[in-house]
């Protein structure tokens, strides 16, 4: 919203440069030659429906047209992928502040896809190569040339802001049966369960170019599910393949954010008979809510140059399946012009005057570090000339406090790529005000790859050397949080069980193309007690070895953390860790197993998704009761969907573990069907968190509370979210285990979770 107050010129001087010819692109008209058949609506029954007839002959025939029954394939791919203020009204331009700014007057030109005045602030292009072979089935995308634009480049993770839109905003295939759009699964109309999904109408028959076409229209039969609405022409001949396809989302849709969408999909024929996609636009109007403003994303995607010829192996050489040209970010006017199949608008053009003109506004390098505070959590010391190397952060964990230490202070730091590409320090030194204790972290980290900016970039070939010395719940290692994150220190118990550790790590971590990481670790640590709690001092030297694969797995790099995009990716997680006795100073021998599965189902017929968290583990050997197995316990009022709602901080120890968290996103299934909710967007979410556990006798004793083998622990949670499009209230129920000193029945736990 911002950079709309930024983006004001003065209405009347744009009127005249407005196209009048623009049209509407669903608006577009043809002159038919004949109409051969002509439907009246009436009760709508798939029995004896010749459009029902029509499409079952049409999904029968989609492997005609999936190329990856061919041995190979290649072609190429130019998208184009723009983000711009939408709806710019006469009320913009009043504001004094803005007149005489003509960087902002010839920055807002006409949509053609609404005939609004829009202004662009960013643009991508890329072009790919896409290849493939059946057999041994390999696919691989080459990408040969990328040129970005905009306000990503105000701010340092500005490509989170086009890696985010390329995940919602996904190339479309409607020969699949879910496409992904929006980061959510929408039945196909062609898809192999469509019929009973969606309602056909038979319009009449017309051609579409030279083709001779049925025209159909389509919707879903219950509009708030997530599906489309919209027409769809069918060659009229024995091939019955797609040969136009234009789609929206019904005004109805319980789709989030959206309040227009437009796709649109061409399929052309070649030489060999072939129907292949060739042209693929998508335009989307974003709006929070009806009293803020808009915006749009326009993608426009062409397809050509294919090819069915054999292709060399040395192709389909390593398991990257995304591969960069050395010189695609350098591409020259005369590349965009060979490959360039949707020509830049005025203002993608002129899109760096834009930038230029909004960094010489009064007061805006202000906003930008007020900007970059809030997104990015961290504060850069340096500026576009002098890039930063220095970065100061997370501004979140400055301020916070706990049960030994009171009110507690830190300031963290860390370097960056600007300094060395390889070599990166961080740490902070923290102070407690109450124990009047002085605390510190270091990070020492040599990356065997060069980095743009940060080390946890993929792939990630790190070693890490680790000193700390801090107080900490042991519960605190479970978070995906920084344990000093200021509003994680809002607990609904009293964490009283703390304690002191020196730490010193030496980790290695290397990721593959393929998903794979693996990690090797030596560790040696001393642990003494803090707060209500009472052991002997110890110290434990560990060698860990992990496995982690997650094939697919899409995210992005923020300046604190990897912040996963696409949960449709499986993870399997194996580990082992061996404490070694008398090795660093280390007092305990042990091993200790532990595996975890993570995977989200999408549920047919818009029933929302299931997430669902397997995790076993195991300790072999008698261990002092900080080294046993101990239940995820979340014990802040933020939730998260990983961890127990209503365990308390060592309330169960183990040496033999299992857990199974399930959480079910309903996705308004029946909140859509209630007239007042149904207005209010609402949507339903249950989640059961169960676990079993043993002690065996080895490490059995009176004083430690464990779990009866027989009696696995329960609790569930019903909750609400999309609440102002934004907040997720979850009411949390125990079942077992009530008569416990540490038990809390029930609780009422909330977060920010923004979902289309």
């Amino acid at each position: 919203m911002l950079l709309l107050l930024l983006c004001m010129p003065v209405y009347a001087q744009l009127n005249a440069d407005v196209d009048t010819d623009t049209t509407k692109w669903f608006n577009r008209t043809q002159q038919l030659s004949g109409v051969d058949i002509r439907s009246e609506r009436s009760r709508y029954s798939r029995k004896n429906n010749p459009a029902v007839e029509l499409m079952r002959k049409v999904i029968a025939a989609k492997r005609q047209a999936n190329l990856k029954n061919r041995d190979f394939y290649h072609y190429n791919r130019y998208q184009k992928l723009t983000l711009a203020v939408n709806d710019i009204t006469p009320r913009h331009f009043e504001n004094p502040m803005f007149k005489g700014k003509q960087w902002l007057i010839d920055q807002v030109e006409v949509c053609p896809y609404n005939s609004k005045l829009i202004l662009p602030v960013s643009v991508e292009e890329t072009v790919t190569e896409e290849i493939y072979r059946r057999d041994p089935r390999d696919s691989r995308t080459i990408i040969r040339g990328i040129n970005q634009q905009g306000v990503g480049e105000l701010l340092q993770t500005g490509d989170i802001l086009n890696t985010v839109l390329k995940d919602v905003f996904t190339d479309v295939n409607i020969y699949d049966n879910q496409i992904r759009l929006l980061q959510h699964p929408f039945t196909s109309p062609i898809a192999d369960d469509a019929i009973s999904f969606y309602r056909y109408y038979i319009e009449d028959t017309l051609y579409v170019g030279r083709d001779w076409c049925f025209h159909l229209t389509f919707l879903p039969n219950n509009q708030q599910d997530f599906g489309f609405r919209g027409e769809i022409f069918i060659l009229a001949d024995s091939s019955y393949q797609v040969r136009r396809c234009q789609m929206t989302i019904p005004r109805q849709s319980d789709v989030n954010f959206v309040s227009g969408m437009q796709l649109s999909q061409e399929f052309s024929q070649l030489p060999d008979g072939t129907w292949v996609l060739t042209s693929d636009d998508l335009f989307t109007e974003l709006r929070w809510a009806s009293f803020m403003e808009s915006f749009a994303v326009v993608r426009s995607t062409r397809l050509s140059d294919f090819s069915f010829d054999p292709l060399p192996r040395q192709l389909f050489k390593g398991s990257k399946r995304e591969l960069r040209d050395a010189n695609a970010m350098m591409r020259d006017d005369a590349f965009w012009a060979q490959y360039r199949q949707v020509d830049l608008t005025k203002s993608e053009s002129s899109m760096d005057n834009f930038i230029r003109g909004l960094q010489q506004v009064k007061g805006f390098k202000y906003i930008i570090f007020g900007l970059k505070a809030l997104i990015e959590n961290f504060v850069e010391t340096g500026s576009k000339e002098h890039p930063s190397k220095v970065d100061i952060g997370p501004v979140n964990t400055i301020l916070t406090s706990n049960y030994v230490d009171g009110l507690r202070t830190r300031l963290s730091a860390q370097t960056t790529a600007n300094l060395h590409p390889n070599l990166f320090l961080r740490g902070y030194i923290a102070h407690g005000w109450g124990s009047n204790k002085n605390y510190y972290s270091g990070d020492f980290i040599w990356s065997l790859n060069k980095k743009e900016y940060l080390p946890r970039e993929y792939p990630k070939r790190t070693l890490t050397f680790t000193s700390t010395y801090d107080v900490m719940s042991p519960c605190d290692r479970f978070l995906d949080t920084d344990k000093d994150n200021v509003f994680a220190s809002f607990k609904w118990t009293s964490v009283e069980k703390m304690m002191f550790y020196n730490r010193q790590q030496l980790s290695f971590e290397y990721e593959t193309y393929s998903g794979l990481k693996s990690t090797l670790s030596l560790k040696t640590e001393h642990d003494a007690p803090a707060g209500d709690i009472d052991f002997d001092p110890f110290r434990t030297t560990e060698l860990h070895a992990e496995i982690r694969f997650a094939p697919g797995e899409t995210y992005i790099n923020s300046k604190q953390r990897r912040i996963r995009v696409n949960l449709d990716a499986p993870v399997f997680t194996l580990g082992h860790t061996i404490g070694v006795n008398g090795f660093l100073g280390g007092d305990h021998q042990f091993h200790l197993t532990e595996a975890t599965v993570f995977k989200r189902f999408w549920l047919p017929h818009a029933w929302g998704k299931v997430d669902c968290r397997l995790k076993a583990a195991a300790q072999w050997n008698n261990v002092p009761q900080l080294l046993l197995v101990m239940p995820e316990a979340n014990l802040s009022y933020i939730m998260s969907d990983n961890m127990f709602a209503l365990v308390n901080n060592m309330e169960f120890l183990t040496d033999r573990y299992a857990s199974a968290i399930i959480n079910w996103d309903l996705s308004g299934k029946f909140f859509n069907r209630i007239p007042l909710l149904r207005r209010l967007k609402w949507r339903e979410w249950i989640a059961v968190r169960c676990m079993w556990g043993d002690l065996t006798t080895k490490n059995y004793s009176s004083d430690i509370q464990t779990l009866d083998p027989q009696r696995p622990y329960w609790e569930a949670s019903f909750g609400v979210h999309n609440i102002f499009k934004l907040l997720h209230i979850e009411y949390v129920r125990r079942f077992n285990y009530l008569d416990l000193p540490t038990a809390h029945k029930r609780g009422v736990r909330l977060m920010l979770r923004m979902t289309f």
